[in-house]
């Protein structure tokens, strides 16, 4: 299974890795781009083998030309380790790979629907190339997976129809722990990811008088960089630590614009927060009758928002109970169950041949 140390994908691989281990599977993790923290290491090591690669991630890269060896890289280590099946958690790595395994390619974000979603246009022309490797990917893997039904339809209007795709929601090792909550706002993310959207929440800060809290770093790989003036800026903090304070937060905001799935949510209905999310398809589909929705280009709605729910205590019940219950679908058994669903099907099918024959 690839991953990658930088964003959600860490957490994605982590979630199914610790339901597959209760299926007796072993796992190799491929690691590409920056290196993880000793802390992340640790993690992966509980839980599997961990090789990391010289090679960068698809959208930290400047051209084909810096990915290309990854594929053959992910192969050797396919041999190397005697492995049955490659997860790609990025479809560009499945890009003319060769190896006679089965190919299971997750999309969980790519370039080209990130920029649909949060600038309105196409990939610019240096990057169109991403788009040639992802569809090159999506080609040659033999499952394609998206973690909603929302994200699943971007990436056919943006690459065109994929006869191999596959829905499977993501998941969340988060238990229901009800916590005594302090009256704030908090929200997490890669705030240096413009689809992220934190400098909405910023200005709504500004707007309310309740605290916002904001964990998570506003410093990107490739330079990004978010300047908060008016929430409380925690910076990154450990996954533990942002739980911590999530479970104390009476009000968990996402305000992204982009979300292919958006795990914060999930995490913060299990930790009974009352849900203020973006009125994107994403969340519509995953949380609709569940969270209060606003604007995501105006700050004054998410404040609106916000204040009527920090004074409403029958409201933030009701959304509390209602998203805790709605979280019970995004299970990690259900997720692992599909996920290796696929695999027993590209398994099976791979080797039934050669038993017919034999036999």
């Amino acid at each position: 299974m690839t991953l990658d140390a930088v964003g959600g994908v860490w957490r994605y691989a982590m979630d199914l890795a610790a339901g597959f281990r209760c299926q007796g599977m072993e796992i190799v993790f491929a690691g590409l781009g920056p290196a993880p923290s000793a802390t992340q290491t640790a993690e992966a090591k509980a839980l599997g083998q961990l090789v990391w690669l010289d090679a960068p991630l698809d959208w930290m890269a400047a051209s084909s030309a810096e990915i290309s060896a990854a594929p053959a890289e992910i192969s050797r280590i396919a041999r190397d380790y005697r492995v049955d099946l490659l997860h790609l958690n990025l479809p560009s790595q499945a890009a003319g790979i060769d190896t006679p395994l089965p190919v299971v390619a997750v999309s969980h974000s790519c370039v080209v629907t990130w920029f649909a979603a949060v600038r309105g246009t196409p990939v610019p022309p240096d990057w169109v190339w991403q788009r040639e490797a992802n569809r090159e990917g999506f080609d040659r893997a033999d499952a394609v997976l998206s973690p909603s039904l929302s994200h699943a339809d971007a990436l056919q209007a943006a690459y065109g129809p994929l006869s191999r795709l596959k829905v499977v929601h993501n998941a969340s090792r988060v238990g229901s722990d009800p916590r005594p909550k302090k009256i704030f706002v908090f929200a997490a993310g890669r705030w240096w990811d413009e689809g992220k959207n934190g400098a909405v929440l910023d200005r709504a800060a500004a707007a309310m008088p309740l605290p916002v809290v904001m964990a998570g770093s506003c410093s990107g790989p490739n330079g990004q960089r978010l300047q908060l003036n008016d929430a409380d800026d925690r910076g990154p903090l450990s996954y533990p630590k942002t739980i911590a304070l999530m479970q104390r937060a009476q009000i968990v905001v996402s305000p992204s614009v982009y979300e292919p799935f958006g795990l914060t949510a999930l995490e913060a209905a299990r930790c009974g927060a009352a849900l203020v999310l973006s009125d994107i398809p994403t969340y519509r589909e995953l949380w609709d009758g569940c969270a209060l929705f606003f604007d995501p280009h105006d700050p004054q709605s998410l404040a609106a928002v916000c204040m009527r729910l920090s004074e409403d205590e029958q409201l933030r019940d009701e959304l509390v109970v209602r998203s805790l219950e709605r979280s019970r679908a995004f299970s990690l058994e259900r997720q692992a169950a599909a996920v290796l669903e696929t695999y027993a099907q590209l398994l099976n099918d791979k080797f039934t041949p050669v038993a017919a024959e034999q036999s």
